[in-house]
């Protein structure tokens, strides 16, 4: 399987605090059957001031661990980016890691405000897709203004946006609410993959497989296969 959402870089975000805990996720996410993760640090200008620069060394020193450790995971780096003004000018400036290529556009980790999706936003995806950056949005299952209503997302799987749910919230780890909407994306087909998310070892651990069977029991096994292995794969140009 492949993971194109998880926070195991450590000291950057709400993700691992030390380069040991970042090793055991890795571990656990080899354990669950997972062969390569996409490495998604919050881009969050004024909060988690990342950007590709200061995020490429620590990535190194990941990759380096794995080694040291004989841990069979394969990595690369994106970033999972906030919508705003602030965040645009980075992308700009080919300071934001792009997860890979889908029909000659840049594939790019968007998430909007746990709390809303901004009035705009709309806006600021045009701009994006008139730059050929195509954004996967993330968790979009677990917005508040989705939770209200599904069709709040509706404007953005109409211009192309795809859409990343997470494995946990189909398996019911994120409230009914996330679940019910998790299930009404991928019965109408809106969900481009699962991934996971992963934050730490204890509440947010690196299960994709868990998110996998229970999407089987949703759009059956070879669309649940597509999910979390053939799309995620075609994204980051990986067969």
């Amino acid at each position: 399987m492949i993971d194109i959402h998880c926070h195991f870089l450590p000291g950057i975000d709400d993700g691992p605090d030390t380069m040991d805990e970042a090793m055991e996720l890795a571990a656990m996410a080899v354990a669950n059957g997972i062969r390569h993760s996409v490495l998604t640090p919050h881009i969050h200008p004024g909060r988690y001031t990342n950007q590709k620069s200061t995020l490429l060394p620590v990535f190194e020193e990941f990759k380096a661990a794995l080694r040291s450790r004989n841990i069979q995971l394969q990595v690369s780096l994106g970033g999972e980016v906030r919508l705003s003004i602030e965040s645009i000018q980075l992308i700009l400036s080919d300071q934001v890691p792009m997860l890979g290529t889908n029909l000659d556009f840049a594939v790019m980790l968007l998430e909007f405000p746990h709390s809303h999706i901004v009035p705009g936003s709309e806006k600021l995806v045009d701009h994006l897709l008139n730059k050929k950056i195509r954004p996967i949005i993330a968790h979009p299952e677990r917005n508040k203004d989705v939770m209200r209503s599904l069709h709040k997302i509706t404007p953005f799987v109409e211009r192309g946006c795809m859409l990343q749910v997470t494995a946990g919230s189909v398996a019911g780890r994120f409230g009914k609410e996330a679940q019910q909407r998790a299930i009404e994306m991928l019965e109408r087909d809106w969900v481009t993959v699962l991934a996971t998310d992963a934050h730490n070892v204890k509440y947010r651990p690196p299960d994709l497989a868990e998110g996998k069977k229970a999407a089987a029991r949703i759009v059956g096994e070879d669309m649940a296969e597509a999910l979390v292995s053939d799309r995620p794969g075609a994204i980051i140009n990986q067969a």
